[in-house]
């Protein structure tokens, strides 16, 4: 499989995924090595690529996908996992640029913690692409490719308010709201999202959260941070947010849970604590459609899941290195939104996809899962 193929291909997803109202464009690459003469063979191109972790499904989806498609194309490539562990990836990172990586592709557990080893790879004209996590506090990232995070938030939140008819439904209806890693920059994004979109509701009492554990604003969000994204970490939060304020036979009506990690574990707690399937279970969100999540949807365990189709992510992550090692403009679609403390980096963005039970049969159309994965 070339990666002209795939080129061809890109073309073709994007006119689905992108936001619509985005433009792209291009941006030179901002520090071209002289001794490359502006072009490059694949064959002579060492890409590292830097994934958090192997135990979360979407990862390992992320970092094959990306390499399979740059190994067909004749490239070289380290894909290595950091077991969520900072310095592991940090160690990884410095043996890529010390065994000549050209491209890094970093996808970092702890978006604030790599300065040093990117300034290692600027000294050593290595270009950066950070990969669905933008790299904080650096002038030394290249390029960002992401979807739309904010987007993952504010549909999450707009599946809330249709769930529970809000605009039109008496209420009151318990909310229980949880966010993501403190230490992954994406989480911000997706809370304020859904949070933009609940808390009118919550101002008007129309949702109220039992708990107390509402942010007063979305900046706050670190506070209901689930750290690494951990299930178990979410289950036990849950849990001990059922038995401390719904005892007397309150019932929480809906769960704001930021992506599948989080939701897998509070489906065990609400189970758990005696919630089964049907009316009465709680609305609960997620977010990458990961295959046990979709199963737990089609059981009636959780109700959606925001689908970032990794797949297109990593064609276009593929794509950008050939425009940077053919030296050529590198295609972006926003250059005014993803400010990482040092700069404004030039950004690609996908659009997500909501996934509820009675559309899994998306996930199999696109060939992301078989029939038989989700027992269809």
């Amino acid at each position: 499989m070339s990666l002209a193929w795939k080129k061809s291909a890109i073309a073709m997803v994007a006119a689905g995924v992108l936001v619509g109202s985005m433009a792209a464009c291009s941006t030179e690459r901002e520090a071209e090595p002289e001794s490359t003469g502006g072009a490059a063979a694949a064959e002579d191109t060492v890409v590292g690529i830097a994934m958090p972790t192997k135990s979360l499904e979407r990862w390992n989806r992320d970092g094959a996908h990306l390499e399979g498609l740059l190994q067909d194309a004749g490239y070289e490539t380290s894909l290595q996992y950091a077991d969520n562990k900072v310095d592991q990836q940090i160690t990884q990172l410095e043996n890529m640029i010390n065994q000549g990586a050209d491209v890094l592709v970093i996808a970092p557990i702890d978006d604030t913690a790599l300065a040093p080893t990117l300034q290692q790879a600027a000294d050593a004209d290595i270009t950066v692409i950070a990969y669905d996590r933008l790299l904080l506090g650096t002038p030394n990232v290249d390029y960002y490719a992401t979807f739309d995070n904010y987007g993952v938030g504010t549909m999450q939140g707009e599946f809330i308010v249709e769930a529970l008819d809000l605009e039109n439904a008496a209420g009151p209806f318990n909310l229980e709201p949880f966010a993501g890693s403190p230490d992954d920059n994406n989480a911000k994004f997706f809370f304020a999202g859904a949070w933009d979109v609940l808390s009118p509701y919550v101002e008007s009492g129309k949702l109220v959260v039992p708990s107390g554990k509402q942010p007063a604003t979305n900046d706050d969000w670190q506070s209901i941070g689930i750290q690494g994204w951990s299930s178990d970490t979410a289950q036990s939060e849950m849990e001990n947010r059922l038995n401390s304020f719904y005892a007397g036979g309150a019932k929480v009506d809906v769960v704001l849970s930021p992506n599948d990690s989080l939701a897998l574990g509070i489906a065990q707690a609400l189970e758990g604590n005696g919630y089964a399937p049907g009316d009465g279970y709680p609305v609960l969100t997620g977010q990458d459609a990961d295959q046990a999540n979709v199963l737990n949807m089609i059981a009636g365990k959780q109700s959606m899941s925001v689908w970032k189709d990794t797949r297109a992510l990593g064609d276009q992550v593929a794509t950008m290195i050939e425009q940077i090692v053919a030296g050529e403009d590198v295609e972006v679609n926003d250059e005014e939104t993803y400010d990482n403390g040092e700069k404004t980096v030039p950004t690609y963005l996908l659009q997500p996809q909501v996934i509820t039970p009675d559309t899994v049969e998306v996930l199999v159309d696109s060939e992301f899962y078989s029939a038989d994965d989700l027992g269809l």
